[in-house]
């Protein structure tokens, strides 16, 4: 304590060191599936099965996009099902740059990898063995 009382300036600022990481997990981990729906997007652990394939499926998305050629999905780093997913990215982001331009493109992949990646792992793991 300070001489009138007030705790010293250091302490404040391990305080906020201290919560501030809480604070920032509490705000990033999924939402259980019971939690009621809102308007904004689902916010998933940056470690999740969900996050991890919402990653791949934008960068290769992009990758096709600029190739236009699609690689092995294993080589790829990809299950059976992320590459489902990112066919479906792909052909939708080949009608929007046609439509609407790059911009709208690179939106477009983030949502829809994003949205289908949570719906795909909503459960967990998808049980059907690794290539799945």
């Amino acid at each position: 304590m300070g001489r009138r009382g007030n705790p010293r300036p250091g302490a404040r600022l391990l305080v906020l060191g201290l919560a501030l990481p809480a604070l920032l997990c509490t705000t990033a981990c999924d939402h259980s599936p019971d939690s009621p729906a809102s308007d904004t997007p689902t916010r998933t652990s940056p470690t999740s099965p969900a996050a991890l394939c919402t990653r791949l499926v934008t960068h290769w998305a992009r990758e096709v996009l600029d190739s236009d050629t699609y690689g092995d999905y294993q080589s790829m780093g990809l299950s059976n099902g992320q590459y489902a997913i990112l066919r479906e990215v792909v052909d939708a982001a080949r009608v929007a740059r046609r439509r609407q331009g790059a911009a709208a493109t690179k939106t477009l992949i983030d949502r829809q990898a994003h949205a289908a990646c949570v719906e795909r792992y909503r459960h967990g793991t998808p049980s059907g063995g690794p290539w799945q």
